[in-house]
């Protein structure tokens, strides 16, 4: 086990190491324009500008830009996502004040999304597995195709059409990061974005559980299960279940990652101040630090939660260190 986890962690190292130079390279070099004149704006001249790429290190070599860029994504006080690289350029705010600040917002949405999608993809995929070809079979397949097909932008907007604009039920969409955040919960800002993550992530968990639950009842030791006698329900939730949702954990635990990074369609839609806002703002507004570091916080989670997911996976089955 330790050696397989030393591997796994110098893997996930190498990953990270290959995002953090493409996020330098699309970011930083491939853009059209020049950097400097980018965060000087209009009124400049060329003094200034030469002082610009002097302070960001412009005029050095690639490979002395790169370690700029990278010493400040080494995870140590002082150096992760430092305030002289990673700092805005429309107004000089430090990029890792920032996340600080709009982190907690993704967060909520994410795991009360998440909590929902649960709530509901896995007892609809149960019963469709139980109730095979039946009409909540049929009910649960149409759910989950509606679902699948939607897209998330599309979902919100006809749910803030029908539930702000038509109906007046839900609170207008956006607000001001305040502490405590509870309360913005309990006026219903995230409602609506739960609900629209929800609807899209459970569709793909009802699939899963369905699928797995019905290759799983078909098995030999489910068969031996009843032929002893044990009760339907039992064999359904003791046995098939617990076997069944080994790949829900998975993709649960990466789902999460993935939104942890930023939510970026449903924040900008429901105009919620998290990750993924901030970044197409800033993006927009061609500030790319900001970008930059929402990015590498966005692949840390990713990388972190697959690595977390391969250390439960090779515990439960020895056979996946060797593979």
């Amino acid at each position: 086990m330790g050696r397989y986890l030393i591997r796994r962690t110098l893997f996930m190292v190498l990953v990270l190491w290959i995002i953090s130079i493409l996020t330098f390279l699309i970011f930083m070099k491939l853009p059209p324009g020049d950097p400097a004149r980018r965060l000087a704006g209009k009124a400049t001249n060329e003094q200034i500008l030469a002082q610009i790429r002097e302070n960001l290190g412009l005029n050095k070599p690639l490979p002395v830009q790169y370690a700029r860029f990278a010493k400040g994504l080494i995870p140590w006080p002082g150096m992760w996502l430092n305030e002289n690289v990673y700092y805005s350029w429309s107004n000089r705010v430090a990029v890792k004040d920032e996340i600080r600040k709009r982190l907690p917002v993704t967060a909520v949405l994410t795991l009360g999304a998440a909590f929902l999608w649960l709530l509901m993809g896995i007892p609809i995929g149960i019963i469709s597995a139980v109730k095979r070809r039946s009409l909540a079979d049929r009910a649960g397949m149409v759910f989950a195709l509606i679902g699948v097909s939607a897209p998330t932008f599309w979902l919100g907007l006809v749910f803030l059409f029908i539930f702000y604009y038509k109906l007046g039920w839900a609170p207008a969409p956006g607000f001001e990061i305040r502490a405590p955040l509870w309360q913005e919960v309990r006026d219903g800002k995230f409602t609506l974005a739960w609900i629209t993550l929800a609807i899209t992530s459970a569709a793909f968990y009802v699939r899963i559980v369905r699928g797995n639950m019905l290759e799983t009842l078909s098995e030999d030791y489910i068969r031996t299960a009843r032929a002893k006698g044990l009760s339907e329900r039992r064999v359904t939730y003791k046995h098939a279940l617990r076997a069944s949702l080994t790949p829900v954990v998975t993709i649960l635990g990466l789902d999460i990652a993935g939104l942890l990074g930023g939510a970026v369609i449903t924040e900008t839609v429901f105009e919620l101040p998290g990750l993924g806002a901030y970044a197409i703002e800033r993006l927009n507004a061609l500030d790319f630090p900001p970008v930059m570091g929402v990015t590498i916080v966005a692949a840390v989670f990713i990388v972190v939660a697959n690595l977390i997911v391969d250390i439960i996976y090779a515990s439960l089955d020895p056979r996946v260190r060797f593979t």
